[in-house]
């Protein structure tokens, strides 16, 4: 698979190939990846499963660029359709049919805490600047289907935030899953997904570990690495 990434702006981390992995379309789903980057998620998705159909949403207009470089570089131009947009703007309209499955790797931070990125392109990707969590669940909300899946991953440090926002937006939590760096150390970040509409009933996988104590990956991350 190829990928180009902007050498001096926003390169996509690790988090971004976890979440992915870590997602199980059905065929012939429609699936949203809101915040997309330079389109590592949708590249790997489609990469893996041929039938189904990706559109990507990117505020940023040189990482949408990019995106559509990635898509035409890997010949999946049929598969993934990128949208330069504002993902509040987002329309339901947009799409061939509401969507299946919407995921997102979003940004962490709330606007006003810590140390602001200079560079602008980071800082919309680090930083809740563009969008608010609210703004994002609310999104994935108005396109989704009933029943439809929206899957993120997010600093366990916010998963309370997490909880209360979908379940105000009506997204209810169903699964989640613990990342640790190393299995000695606390859970960094976490995998949740919700279903709209769905009845309560919270399930918690097995927690997904990243690196040996040599640094090294895991068989685990090492199997998701494949996709690249």
């Amino acid at each position: 698979m190829i990928i180009k990434q902007s050498r001096m702006g926003y390169r996509f981390s690790i988090d971004a190939v976890l979440l992915a992995a870590s997602i199980h379309p059905k065929r012939k789903d429609t699936i949203v990846d809101l915040g997309t980057g330079c389109g590592i998620i949708p590249l790997i998705l489609a990469y893996h499963h041929p039938e189904i159909r990706i559109f990507g949403v990117e505020v940023q207009k040189e990482l949408a660029v990019l995106a559509q470089e990635n898509i035409a570089a890997n010949g999946m131009e049929d598969q993934i359709k990128i949208f330069q947009l504002d993902m509040k703007k987002l329309s339901i309209n947009m799409l061939p049919k509401a969507a299946d499955l919407v995921v997102s790797n979003p940004p962490y931070r709330k606007a006003h805490s810590g140390r602001i990125n200079p560079n602008q392109q980071r800082a919309r990707a680090r930083h809740e600047i563009s969008i608010t969590l609210a703004d994002l669940i609310r999104t994935a909300r108005k396109i989704l289907r009933k029943s439809g899946r929206f899957v993120m991953v997010y600093p366990i440090d916010r998963l309370a935030d997490v909880v209360a926002t979908l379940r105000s937006g009506n997204l209810e939590p169903k699964f989640i899953r613990n990342i640790h760096s190393y299995r000695n150390t606390e859970a960094k970040l976490v995998l949740v997904e919700a279903v709209k509409d769905g009845r309560p009933g919270l399930k918690a996988a097995p927690p997904l570990y990243i690196y040996e104590p040599d640094d090294t990956y895991t068989e685990e991350t090492q199997d998701m690495f494949q996709s690249l």
